[in-house]
């Protein structure tokens, strides 16, 4: 591969990251310059939550599958080259025809769509600053050669770059108008096999805000919502491969955020799953937020205890720095969120209630 193309790519690359797109409209523009670089026939790109590693958005590209069957292979059986895998290990990047020796079968997922012409996938989850943002498949046609060892370093060399995309179309999209929360939180009931029994009229309203291209045939074939509920009876079963909880972050279309979370039923059929969605509250999305800022660990510190209202010399008793340490930091943050002082930085980025609670979350990569 000529290293001036890959250079001219990541380029193109880095330079679409900071047009302040949305992410659609980031990821129809990265496939168009990756293929030029790997080529291939059909893609699927997906937001994800960094710390429940459930995925929050979706976007597919000359290819269709079910919420249920997305959920199946990437939360619930075994195989190879998982999204979340991916990122943990730090691999990033991975191809099927490469981690099945040649032996596309081995792969469940492939199996699975063998029927409808489709050969190897090449895989990337997109990490920035040890937080997983995104990931995407790539797929090649039967009968196209197969992926090498050189395209999975070619896509793993481009991760960064692509990760800050999202995380910069995180913020390209916040919200411009308050979204009305009068509807409520909504609910899809799904039965011990997994099929939808019952959705409530909140929860399809919630559901048609949710960025999925193509949409759902019906509301409750979701694909964020389907991951949710896999997620949920895995807990149920004991099984919990990824160790996170069955809830996720989803961004609307409009920029404001749902908070989705599932959970087994008690009474009747084992195996009975509820997901429920609402409006997300500003505690639950400030973290996120200064993620998707570049955040330090010590700045989210420094925020934390500034929007509380915490002076400087309180804050440098607190985290036993000093003062002038306290100033570099928020310094650093002013910069990093464009702001020039604590009150823009409270009124503009966070908003007031943000500050209410502010709650601990691991990050998964770290």
């Amino acid at each position: 591969m000529n290293r001036d193309r890959l250079r001219r790519t990541r380029a193109d690359i880095v330079r679409l990251a900071d047009d302040g797109l949305d992410w659609v409209t980031f990821s129809t523009q990265a496939s168009e310059i990756l293929s030029r670089l790997v080529p291939f026939q059909r893609s699927c790109w997906h937001t994800v939550d960094p710390w429940t590693v459930l995925l929050t958005g979706s976007l597919n590209q000359n290819i269709d599958y079910s919420g249920s069957w997305l959920a199946t292979h990437e939360y619930v059986l075994d195989d190879v080259n998982k999204w979340w895998f991916l990122a943990r290990s730090g691999r990033q990047a991975g191809a099927t025809s490469l981690a099945t020796h040649g032996d596309l079968s081995r792969s469940a997922r492939h199996r699975s769509r063998e029927a409808y012409g489709i050969g190897d996938e090449l895989r990337g989850s997109f990490v920035a600053d040890g937080t997983y943002w995104a990931a995407a498949s790539f797929l090649r046609d039967e009968g196209e050669p197969w992926f090498t060892e050189e395209d999975v370093r070619l896509l793993a060399s481009l991760c960064e770059p692509i990760a800050v995309g999202f995380r910069r179309a995180l913020l390209a999209t916040a919200v411009t108008t308050e979204h009305p929360r009068d509807d409520g939180p909504g609910v899809v009931m799904f039965d011990e096999y997994g099929d939808p029994e019952s959705i409530s009229p909140a929860a399809e309203r919630w559901i048609e805000e949710m960025i999925e291209v193509p949409p759902p045939p019906v509301p409750a074939a979701s694909k964020m919502v389907q991951v949710v509920a896999a997620r949920a009876r895995a807990f149920g079963a004991g099984h919990d491969s990824v160790e996170v909880s069955a809830r996720s972050r989803v961004q609307t279309r409009s920029g404001s955020w749902l908070l989705l979370y599932g959970t087994r039923l008690s009474g009747g059929a084992d195996g009975r799953t509820a997901v429920i969605i609402q409006p997300a509250t500003p505690n639950e999305v400030a973290p996120l937020v200064a993620l998707a800022y570049g955040l330090s660990d010590r700045e989210c510190q420094v925020t934390q205890l500034c929007l509380q209202g915490q002076s400087t010399k309180q804050m440098a008793q607190m985290l036993g720095v000093s003062p002038y340490t306290v100033q570099d930091h928020l310094k650093s943050i002013f910069d990093k969120t464009g702001v020039r002082s604590r009150g823009e930085l409270v009124g503009r980025v966070f908003l007031e209630d943000y500050a209410l609670r502010w709650e601990e979350h691991p990050v998964c990569l770290a």
